[in-house]
């Protein structure tokens, strides 16, 4: 465990909680997360303990909101498994590249990510309402195994946050899946990355396991909630959180970087 206070650990897991319900609903639970890891972390942590001990943590959050999902929700499994083994290969090779990698790179590029996202929500108001299409054709089970798994998985290794986001997004555009269905895909194909970068932090050496295993079970505890709650809600409900969590994100990381 690092030498952090006993305050900044519950505010931790308060973050790991919270993290694991915005994750289940939507995706992205680790904007929310790797970010108060950078700033509860000493400030001589490197970058890639971070980002270990947020894939530690979100991988039992996702594998509890996967679970749920999957007993309730329309999910294809073997169309998910198809694209999260994919991921899982894109997101060992982006955990390679991660470990050079510093805060001062991070916070940006994060930023910048969350800007795009919003931008794509604002300007599609119907993305992701209407019900699922049926089966996806052969075609657009490859684009979504390269784009939401090779592409998306290398992300998710590299930097990670927003992940879950955009595997929603990419398979409700390309899979023509409604929001609440996207959603149940995704927390499988995340299993998969989350899995491929654990393994690969954890060879580095870049996971900081005591404190993981603690905000792990809070993260459980809100990504099962989280899942229940999209499934009772439905597609409408997931968009609002959607577009509440990213404005909120992108005007806290605005403030640390120009203001703070």
């Amino acid at each position: 465990m690092p030498d952090i206070s006993l305050t900044v650990i519950v505010l931790l897991c308060v973050a790991a909680l919270a993290a694991g319900w915005i994750d289940a609903v939507v995706g992205g639970g680790g904007l929310l997360l790797l970010p108060v890891l950078l700033l509860g972390l000493p400030a001589n942590t490197p970058a890639a303990h971070a980002l270990g001990t947020n894939k530690a943590v979100a991988i039992v959050g996702t594998t509890g909101a996967a679970v749920t999902y999957a007993r309730k929700a329309p999910v294809d499994v073997r169309t998910a498994v198809r694209i999260g083994l994919a991921a899982l290969a894109g997101s060992s090779a982006g955990a390679f590249f991660a470990a050079g990698m510093s805060t001062e790179v991070l916070k940006p590029v994060i930023m910048v990510v969350l800007l795009a996202v919003a931008a794509f929500v604002i300007l599609r108001p119907a993305f992701g309402t209407a019900p699922a299409t049926g089966p996806a054709t052969r075609r657009r089970v490859l684009a979504a195994i390269g784009l939401a798994g090779l592409g998306i998985g290398f992300y998710d290794g590299l930097i990670g946050p927003g992940t879950g986001t955009f595997l929603v997004l990419a398979l409700t555009a390309i899979l023509h899946l409604d929001l609440v269905t996207a959603s149940a895909t995704a927390k499988i194909v995340n299993c998969c990355t989350n899995a491929g970068a654990l393994a690969t932090f954890a060879w580095q050496g870049a996971v900081l396991w005591q404190l993981a295993a603690l905000m792990a079970l809070f993260n459980l505890a809100g990504g099962t909630l989280g899942a229940h709650t999209a499934l009772k809600k439905g597609s409408g409900f997931v968009r609002i959180v959607l577009l509440t969590v990213v404005f909120a994100l992108v005007g806290n990381l605005a403030y640390e970087q120009w203001i703070a």
